[in-house]
């Protein structure tokens, strides 16, 4: 019953979006469940038309209390931009709580994927068109804006739960503010190039049509201004998969043959050494930013998200992996610097 109302509703709200729908028959709507992850839950909606041919389009719903987390209005101005430029699914329609998208008839990737050579080089290729689209509005990277946010709602949480609630108090904030402000300060030494970033290209969020060969990044809901080696680093890390196997960062090899055709995608042979060498230490040290921005973002979902996933063990896996990699990564910048005459 409930879900008879629930696609009921999605149904309605296609056929007002879509004036030639408006008079179909309910019979010839079909609505199914293509995922439900932590922030996004996606519907098909498949239409067969008065001429028999068959229509389908993509509803995102937004997951509750997710505007703590993601600011909505910025990807509902950079959806548009993108979609434009040839990302994503074409943006169709907006409502209180969700969007209608255009539907992308392509698999999605997993963790593996991510690391076979040909794939990587058509996803480096891909992201270099990306970070040169132009978003209206304020240039300003939002990373530690962001961070620094985080942190402030997460000092002082409250859990119901008396287990979650010895594990949040166990959490040092002055440590973890100490570490995102001394992280920031020696990022900053490095002048990564600012560009519009995905923020959060995991497998889940790249698609790959096999007949057309033709890869497709989505879902832009994390989007914003920021530096090229967190999001080159945020996608390296994601090579980990679902398992959270940090083992399974790609090694330097497989870096610079993502650098080489980041970098120059018509002739990747040719890019200098030094470059490579540049982009490889920004990189290894905005990883560590990534560990820090989803362990903070792991501490809000444990608060308020009704998602079953233990988000604090997620914030003390992220937390203690930023730990273990801190002073290699550290001190490969820090002597780069020092080489540079940065320092």
């Amino acid at each position: 019953m409930v879900l008879t109302i629930f696609f009921g509703y999605y149904r309605n709200l296609c056929k007002d979006l879509f004036k030639k729908w408006l008079y179909l028959d309910d019979s010839r709507f079909t609505i199914e469940t293509v995922s439900g992850g932590i922030t996004n839950l996606l519907l098909k909606v498949s239409v067969r038309e008065d001429d028999e041919n068959d229509s389908f389009v993509t509803v995102r719903l937004f997951g509750p209390n997710t505007e703590f987390v993601i600011d909505r209005e910025r990807e509902l101005m950079a959806i548009g931009h993108l979609s434009t430029a040839g990302f994503g699914a074409k943006l169709l329609g907006a409502f209180g709580n969700g969007m209608v998208q255009s539907f992308i008839n392509a698999r999605t990737l997993s963790p593996e994927d991510m690391g076979n050579p040909k794939l990587a080089a058509d996803i480096a290729k891909q992201l270099r068109r990306f970070h040169m689209v132009e978003i209206p509005g304020s240039k300003e990277p939002q990373l530690w804006n962001d961070m620094y946010k985080f942190l402030e709602r997460v000092s002082g949480l409250k859990f119901d739960d008396s287990e979650k609630q010895r594990k949040y108090d166990n959490i040092s904030f002055k440590e973890v503010n100490d570490a995102v402000s001394q992280l920031k300060d020696l990022t900053n030494l490095l002048n990564a190039p600012v560009v519009f970033a995905h923020n959060d290209l995991l497998s889940g969020n790249l698609m790959l049509n096999d007949d057309e060969d033709k890869l497709y990044f989505i879902d832009f809901e994390y989007g914003s201004y920021s530096y090229r080696g967190y999001d080159i680093a945020n996608h390296f890390n994601e090579y980990a998969g679902f398992d959270c196997d940090y083992s399974l960062y790609p090694d330097k090899e497989a870096q610079y043959h993502f650098f080489r055709h980041y970098l120059n995608p018509d002739e990747p042979k040719e890019v200098p050494e030094e470059d490579l060498k540049n982009l490889y230490v920004e990189t290894d040290l905005y990883k560590l930013a990534s560990h820090l921005y989803w362990a903070l973002w792991a501490l809000i979902q444990a608060n308020v998200s009704s998602i079953d996933f233990d988000y604090l063990s997620y914030f003390f896996l992220r937390y203690e992996e930023y730990k273990k990699q801190k002073d290699s990564s550290f001190s490969l910048a820090q002597s780069f610097l020092s080489k540079s005459g940065t320092s």
